[in-house]
């Protein structure tokens, strides 16, 4: 064979593989290609609102609609796929703020959802179970005062029985009360804070875990306060470090039974926490600006780290601390 014969060889067999290639290359394409995924609208980051915010002020426990700039809790921008379908979830403080953004993306991640709320926060209640029902989902709305234990115990026990059941049990209400001084924290606010933030937690997972089976998830809200507490919130920062040895110690107790416990910690938010005495007017106005982003989070930032935190694909996290402080760090 001439050096020509061989060279023509090698080039029809090329060729050859390069029209194979080309006509199987559609086909492959269409195989591996996923489908076209519906774009959010979630805003760049650079179109959050920064600071200097307008001052402005609520009576406890303040409502989401009437903040200024209104917070962004994924209503326009969550698009779930599937991850929690079947799933059956009570979650606290879900008529606004973190807890409304978490109920948005449960519902539509295909769980139904039970939301509690103070009665005086029914309007965004409302708001809320409009959107999961808007989801397909079921809605299950039970305002009440955490702060009383037998209220907790029939608020699990009311949503088990209209959800069909409870897989999923979110501890995120708060009380959050700015005081420059110790002496400026009355036992009375001391009492209502330690209630809202780790006694209802106490006794809505004993009370959730009697009903809960293998699968379950336990998650609670912390803080990077927990880590970096500020001096003029001296007794929500304790609750928020409570809830984080909460949830280590939890995880590790109910870990033969199958039940998973993790912990979300954010850092500024903007919620209705921060307009009704959560903040100094003055720390208001700028509230956001000490973090790398320069800025206050948006609700709807963190709502993927709750799909996480109950994520049945996650199953071997268990204790962990999943963080979102906008570059400040977390609590270890």
């Amino acid at each position: 064979m001439t050096d020509t014969d061989a060279s023509r060889r090698n080039f029809v067999t090329g060729a050859g593989v390069v029209a194979a290639a080309a006509a199987v290359a559609p086909v492959l394409a269409q195989a591996q290609t996923p489908k076209p995924v519906e774009a959010a609208t979630t805003p760049a980051a650079a179109a959050y609102p920064k600071p200097p915010f307008q001052a402005q002020s609520q009576p406890w426990p303040g409502l989401a609609s009437k903040m200024n700039p209104r917070p962004d809790h994924g209503e326009q921008s969550y698009k779930g796929s599937g991850r929690l379908a079947g799933k059956r979830a009570l979650i606290t403080g879900g008529d606004s703020g973190i807890g409304r953004a978490a109920a948005i993306a449960y519902a539509r991640e295909g769980a139904d959802v039970a939301i509690n709320y103070l009665p005086a926060e029914e309007p965004d209640a409302r708001e809320v179970v409009a959107l999961i029902r808007a989801a397909g989902r079921k809605a299950v709305a039970i305002p009440g005062d955490l702060r009383d234990e037998a209220f907790c115990q029939k608020l699990v026990a009311r949503a088990a029985q209209e959800l069909g059941g409870l897989d999923i049990l979110v501890n995120n209400a708060a009380r959050q009360q700015t005081k420059p001084a110790i002496g400026d924290i009355s036992s009375a606010d001391f009492d209502a804070t330690m209630k809202t933030n780790v006694y209802a937690p106490f006794w809505l997972t004993k009370a959730a875990v009697a009903r809960m089976g293998a699968g379950g998830v336990i998650v609670n809200t912390s803080s990077e306060q927990a880590g970096d507490p500020s001096a003029d919130l001296v007794d929500y920062a304790l609750t928020r470090a409570a809830v984080l040895n909460f949830t280590k110690s939890m995880a590790k107790q109910l870990a033969p039974k199958g039940i998973r416990v993790n912990a979300v910690a954010p850092g500024p938010f903007w919620t209705p926490l921060q307009v009704s005495g959560g903040a100094t007017m003055e720390k208001l106005q700028s509230f956001g600006s000490t973090a790398p982003l320069a800025r206050p989070g948006q609700p709807a930032e963190i709502a993927g780290l709750y799909v996480a935190a109950a994520d049945p694909l996650l199953s071997y996290s268990t204790g962990q601390i999943f963080g979102s402080t906008g570059g400040n760090g977390q609590p270890a």
